[in-house]
């Protein structure tokens, strides 16, 4: 078993390809400290809904979640769970926590807090990546163009600390986009380095499970707040089934073996697609489970305008994002049919936004069971759908082996009739040698035709 208290240099693991990989205990308590900043962001939607919050909480979701897919990407290649990565990690959940606080809406908040806060997290993973460099040879190339790209990015973000808005959300937008843009620009050298097809999609995964526990937090929020009313609790039931039919969406159709980019797919974008999906994925299911809790709580009054377009867009958002993931899906299995999937997804997320448009007046009551509705038919449609394929795939199952079977009594036999063809074929010869006089080679041996044989009548009087 693996040492995992004592200091031992990276590894890259990715290169272990037989190696079947899942989430460590150190990762899955690294991702508590993301529970607790994803609440806390969410919870800005429910002090204030307006355009100017929500798009606040996009913008400080996008460094909060590349926050976290960074560290995975190096636990993904890199992982040794040693005394150096665990002391590193721990100091990156404390900035994590503080950047929690400083997101939160409450007293705590202040961007200040949160540009130093973000600064905190990449110094820790600089320093993982500097190990990795002095230790793994063999991506050493790859390794100093991430530490060159995330060094100018942190420096751009601490720089922002010392500067008032609106000078300060420009340079987070600049550091954000070099941050973000550094492992693209190195997608040749990267195609070398892949990453690993079990462990990496977990880890995506683990996370949409977090986002997705928001839904059920709201919901539970939302009819804490209530009392056992039959509306909120009617439409609490409902929050239930569109969590739940999201997750079913998802995760039945999780297939993540895009992420290994092979060195022959240098430019293909599918892994890029594959993997920032999920970026506007969690945003959109935050944003739609804390709209489950205004569902919840405008039960017997018009849904306001922009809480109505925060659950509906937010849902809409999410099957949008799902489509992409179907779309950039590479997989080997004919069961899965995502460009069907896909165009299911985008349809039921314009149904979706259409309901938004013209939806006004109306109370969440009848919202909740129309977004319900278009879920639980979205996994029917699912469920049809694999269920056609894998009738077809027995089908051919059934069908591929008796098709060789009569191939190969062809290859033995001949084709129908052959045999049938070619005696006929030598009887008419014999006929039209006989009628000749010629001797005739049969199988008795050499003849010569008889005088009295009736060849010449039946020729001449056309058959008969």
């Amino acid at each position: 078993m693996r040492r995992r208290t004592y200091l031992r240099p990276p590894e890259l693991r990715t290169a272990q390809s037989d190696e079947e990989r899942s989430a460590t205990w150190l990762e899955l308590f690294y991702d508590l400290v993301f529970v607790v900043a994803v609440a806390n962001l969410g919870h800005r939607l429910l002090v204030e809904t307006t355009w100017e919050t929500v798009f606040g909480y996009v913008g400080l979701f996008i460094p909060l979640w590349w926050a976290w897919a960074s560290y995975t990407f190096y636990a993904d290649r890199y992982d040794t769970n040693d005394l150096g990565q665990r002391v590193l990690a721990v100091i990156q959940m404390i900035a994590i926590a503080i950047m929690a606080v400083s997101i939160s809406g409450d007293k705590g908040d202040s961007t200040r807090a949160f540009a130093v806060a973000n600064v905190m997290a990449w110094l820790p993973l600089i320093g993982m990546y500097i190990r990795a460099r002095r230790h793994v040879e063999g991506t050493r190339d790859l390794v100093t163009g991430y530490i060159r790209g995330f060094s100018i990015a942190t420096a751009i973000w601490a720089i922002s600390i010392f500067v008032e808005p609106p000078l300060r959300y420009i340079l987070w937008a600049i550091g954000q986009i070099i941050s973000m843009y550094t492992p693209y620009y190195y997608r040749k050298i990267q195609a070398k380095v892949p990453l690993d097809a079990s462990h990496l999609p977990e880890r995506f995964g683990l996370f949409t499970i977090l986002v997705l526990g928001e839904s059920i937090a709201a919901t539970v929020a939302g009819l804490a707040h209530e009392g056992w009313e039959t509306s909120p609790t009617f439409v609490a039931i409902l929050g239930v089934i569109i969590a739940s039919s999201l997750w079913w969406l998802y995760f039945d159709n999780l297939d993540g073996k895009v992420v290994r980019r092979r060195p022959e797919q240098a430019r293909t974008w599918k892994p890029t697609v594959w993997l920032f999906s999920h970026l506007p994925l969690a945003i959109s299911l935050v944003a739609a489970g804390i709209g489950t809790e205004f569902l919840i709580e405008h039960t017997s009054e018009e849904l306001p305008s922009a809480e109505r377009w925060l659950v509906l867009g937010g849902t809409a958002a999410a099957l949008g994002a799902m489509a992409l993931l179907h779309i950039a899906t590479v997989s080997d299995n004919p069961l899965r049919r995502d460009t069907v999937r896909a165009r299911v997804r985008l349809v039921s997320a314009g149904v979706l936004l259409l309901i938004a448009f013209v939806s006004g007046g109306l109370t969440s009551v009848p919202i909740a069971i129309l977004v319900a509705a278009v879920l639980i038919a979205q996994v029917a449609a699912d469920v049809v759908i694999q269920d056609r394929a894998a009738r077809e795939e027995a089908t051919r199952a059934t069908v591929e082996p008796a098709d060789a079977a009569a191939d190969a009594e062809l290859g033995e036999t001949g084709a129908p009739g052959e045999a049938d063809t070619t005696e006929s074929e030598r009887v008419e010869a014999e006929l039209d040698t006989a009628a000749r006089g010629v001797a005739v080679e049969t199988p008795m041996g050499s003849e010569l035709p008889d005088s009295d044989d009736k060849t010449d009548d039946l020729d001449d009087s056309g058959g008969q």
